[in-house]
């Protein structure tokens, strides 16, 4: 049977790994947990990074087809042992394979001598979500001790997890939450005026009825707009996680404050000028109602609401938002050339599709 699974080249995993995992610090530069818990992975520069989620150029013997690369993420999993000694064997078992059949990873060598870097690159389709442990020297599987992200199951059991691009379902955030994330974020975006509406209507429409069904497999109407706040959770899963705890404690006064100025509604359900008048009062720093033992800025908060919100509306869709790339589109369409001549084709100033892969895009020489 054609295996998934493979090994990358000692220069590609050094490159990745010793910037970040070969420092024998002491001090903590990080607390992904709860308010006073310690990991070892709070010493761990950008610990988010792993495991690495990176493009698919082959290497499986299970997909070899080059047309078949983009729908594909290579996965490489990293476990530091203490020394290039120990511990003597590392295998991983997870959902993206069978539990029961642990893989095996291989030290990772520099110069022809052995590192205490174990690794293996598992070939995972785009916009999934795995869970998986590593099995140490034989040993219970324990999890991921570099990879912040852990799921809790139903037997109160938790999980190393990670997700591949284009991935857009939402992570961390729960229903609440991104009901009122939904609202704040759909003032924040240029897609509330009706032509606008008109445009992103007609956009969906299309994908629809489209019969490529492969060309965008990944593209679903997540909300009003482009998929922002989607990307706002899967970010704050791994390169922006350090703010999680600001969305926490801040959707939560939020969520307070939206009952007591509409007791009889639901926040999401809430009318638009509620909402602006709560991004006035924001942007001042003077919120009433607002609990500044908790969190002493709402102006801070909405900086960097604003900043997640616009970068998800016209980031890479592997991301998590811009759903399809119709943020781009939006874009192509509003700075639209007129044709001098009545018949000719349209132009852009913004020919995003150029510059972009297939099969968004049509540059072969760029991989995403």
């Amino acid at each position: 049977m054609a295996k998934y699974f493979f090994k990358k080249d000692d220069q590609y995993l050094l490159n990745r790994c010793t910037k970040f995992l070969s420092r024998y610090n002491t001090d903590a530069r990080h607390s992904y947990g709860a308010p006073g818990e310690q990991s070892p992975r709070d010493r761990i520069a950008e610990a988010w990074r792993f495991p690495i989620i990176d493009t698919y150029g082959g290497g499986a013997d299970a997909v070899t087809d080059p047309g078949q690369f983009d729908d594909y993420n290579e996965v490489t999993f990293i476990y530091p042992g203490a020394d290039s000694k120990s511990p003597a064997s590392v295998s991983v078992i997870g959902t993206f394979a069978t539990l029961c059949e642990p893989i095996p990873l291989e030290q990772v060598g520099f110069e022809g001598e052995p590192t205490r870097f174990w690794s293996v690159t598992f070939v995972v389709r785009k916009g999934q979500r795995h869970l998986y442990r590593f099995i140490v020297d034989g040993a219970f599987p324990i999890n991921d001790p570099v990879n912040p992200q852990l799921e809790l199951q139903d037997n109160a059991q938790s999980w190393s997890r990670f997700f591949t691009d284009s991935f857009s379902s939402p992570v961390e955030m729960e229903s609440w939450e991104l009901a009122i994330l939904y609202r704040l974020a759909a003032e924040i975006l240029p897609f509330q005026t009706s032509d606008a509406t008109n445009f992103l209507s007609r956009f969906y429409d299309y994908l629809d009825r489209a019969t490529k069904a492969s060309v965008y497999n990944n593209v679903y109407r997540m909300d009003e707009s482009v998929g922002e706040v989607n990307y706002i959770d899967n970010v704050l899963a791994r390169e922006e996680r350090h703010h999680l705890v600001d969305y926490k404690i801040c959707l939560r006064i939020l969520d307070l404050i939206l009952r007591q100025r509409n007791p009889y509604m639901e926040p999401d359900k809430m009318s638009r000028e509620i909402y602006f008048d709560l991004y006035n009062e924001m942007a001042t720093d003077k919120v009433a109602g607002w609990d500044y033992g908790q969190y002493s800025s709402p102006k801070f908060f909405l900086y960097l609401l604003r900043r997640h919100v616009v970068t998800g509306a016209f980031c890479h869709p592997k991301y998590g938002g811009n759903a399809g790339a119709a943020g781009w589109a939006y874009l192509s369409e509003r700075y639209d050339i007129k044709p001098a001549v009545p018949g000719q084709a349209s132009q852009t100033l913004f020919d995003w599709r150029l510059s972009m892969e297939p099969p968004l895009g049509v540059n072969a020489d760029y991989l995403g």
